[in-house]
């Protein structure tokens, strides 16, 4: 009977039924039947969708049933970069019998290969086209292609495709009524060749890579995306030196540039009212003029200063000026257009600009979960401001406790344990903060000591009266490590809060305590 393949396929298992005479027997003789080519054509094709065109391809070789199967799974994936060995190029030649074996230069191979499947593929439906050209492949050559798979209305187009030669994209790449997904990296400018204007009205998710951009066209490309929900533009060069990202339906926000870029925008804003997600990587702007993010629920940032301005704050450390009586730059109006936020976590980078970029720190009323990501070089001198004003944290995340040593004996400049004998107050003291985690605990940089780090966890111990849970991930493959911390935390004589459950966590072990309780293993048993 012959199989129907629907249109679209959902993951499936197969039983084979075995004979239970057979299964009695002393021996199953497995290698006698190919229960793959048993499969029905339409289940192979959609075993093939999940691997690259050229691996489906490779299957051919296998029986003549499978000759051409790979050229009816619903995705192709495309990738030069197999074809610029010459050793795989070799080996193509036995995978790939149906291509004339002409004396060509690389890129001509793989454009006869490509050439092939789309017109084995042109009447099966298209749900994914994915090509990557590394090498120079003609822009008419790959607008050909491009044109070929939006007449068969893609669904996912990724494209990739070297900046050696100039590239006018098609009018027809951002007048589609069918595309969900559309990821481009061209590393050169993006040129709209159309005077209508840009209707993509079911692009869910747009990704722009290494694209030079000017903004009347990033802003006509973003208001064409009618019900556009994920943004991310990965060094993104942006032609005038400013960036602005205006949408009402997006709800995913991800800009980030490399630290290759060590320049300051002139001027960002961003205006998604309905956004919940936003990752932001790269130098403080010069002007943040509009910044609303009226629906944001978590954040990471990882905004840095530019190496100039690195140099101005260090000469304002050593003239001995407040940070806050100087700033080098400014990023309060970002900061603040995100004080909405309940999950939030900063980059060492961003500890930074809080110290040298912002006045003041905002108020982040509804945050309720910190991570703050610590480096040797880099100070806290910004953290007692940032918890001071967050009356609702109820988690607080160090990944570390590496910090640069600066002003921790003087009243709420640092959240170091102040030296002994001295009683200096300190904001920890009226911390709302119930769970304390400690990731990469027993990380030891240049001359640190592990004993500095239990003291820094026991000052933790001391001062936060509300914490109910303290956990530290101990970064050490010895159980006895984790055995010795755990009893200096357990049995140290002062806790502010009495009801705090102390774990110290390792690969192969997890002790728990409560405080001043005897020390419990994950299994149960006391020890």
């Amino acid at each position: 009977m012959q199989s129907v393949c629907p249109k679209f396929l959902t993951p499936c298992v197969v039983f084979v039924q075995v004979d239970p005479v057979d299964m009695s027997s002393k021996r199953l003789n497995l290698g006698s039947k190919d229960f793959i080519s048993s499969l029905p054509d339409c289940l192979i094709c959609h075993i093939l969708s999940f691997v690259s065109t050229k691996e489906a391809a490779s299957t051919s070789v296998l029986a003549k049933r499978w000759r051409y199967l790979f050229a009816l799974t619903p995705n192709l994936e495309f990738n030069d970069s197999i074809y610029l060995n010459s050793e795989i190029a070799n080996q193509r030649k036995s995978t790939f019998p149906w291509i004339t074996r002409k004396k060509s230069k690389t890129p001509r191979s793989f454009v006869d290969f490509v050439d092939r499947v789309l017109v084995l593929h042109q009447n099966v439906p298209l749900n994914r086209f994915s090509l990557k050209c590394e090498d120079v492949v003609h822009p008419a050559i790959i607008i050909s292609w491009l044109l070929k798979v939006m007449d068969r209305g893609v669904l996912d187009l990724d494209l990739h495709i070297s900046s050696e030669m100039g590239y006018r994209l098609p009018s027809e790449m951002f007048c589609s009524e069918t595309l969900v997904r559309l990821k481009l990296g061209i590393r050169d400018v993006l040129t709209i060749t159309t005077e209508k204007s840009v209707s993509l009205p079911k692009v869910k998710t747009l990704c722009l890579d290494y694209i030079m951009v000017e903004n009347s066209v990033f802003a006509k490309l973003l208001s064409g995306c009618h019900a556009l929900e994920e943004l991310v533009l990965n060094n993104l060069f942006e032609v005038k030196g400013s960036c602005s990202v205006f949408h009402n339906t997006l709800k995913r926000l991800v800009v980030s540039r490399s630290r290759t870029f060590d320049e300051n925008h002139e001027s960002v804003s961003f205006s998604t009212p309905n956004l919940v997600y936003l990752e932001h990587s790269d130098t403080i702007a010069n002007m943040y003029p509009k910044v609303e993010f009226n629906s944001l629920v978590e954040a990471s940032l990882n905004l840095r200063m530019t190496s100039d301005q690195i140099v101005s704050a260090i000469s304002i450390e050593d003239i001995d000026r407040s940070p806050q009586e100087e700033m080098v730059g400014n990023a309060t109006n970002f900061l603040m257009g995100i004080c909405n936020v309940k999950i939030l976590h900063l980059s060492y980078n961003t500890l930074q600009v809080l110290t040298y970029c912002c006045k003041p720190i905002p108020q982040f009323n509804n945050l309720i979960h910190l991570t703050i990501q610590s480096d040797p070089e880099v100070a806290w001198e910004s953290l007692p401001a940032l918890l001071k004003n967050c009356p609702k944290l109820e988690t607080l995340v160090f990944e570390g406790l590496h910090h640069k040593f600066k002003n921790c004996g003087e009243e709420d400049k640092c959240l170091c344990k102040p030296w002994e004998g001295e009683d200096i107050p300190t904001c920890l003291s009226s911390s709302p903060v119930k769970v304390l985690k400690i990731l990469k605990f027993g990380e030891i940089f240049g001359d640190e000591d592990i004993e500095e780090q239990i003291k820094q966890v026991q000052h933790f111990l001391e001062t936060m009266p509300n914490l109910e849970q303290l956990r530290l991930y101990y970064d050490t493959s010895f159980d006895e490590d984790v055995y010795e911390v755990s009893a200096q935390l357990q049995w140290h004589p002062r806790v502010a809060s009495s009801k705090c459950k102390i774990s110290v966590i390792s690969d192969s072990l997890c002790l728990s305590s409560t405080v001043p309780c005897s020390v419990v293993s994950k299994w149960g048993r006391l020890l």
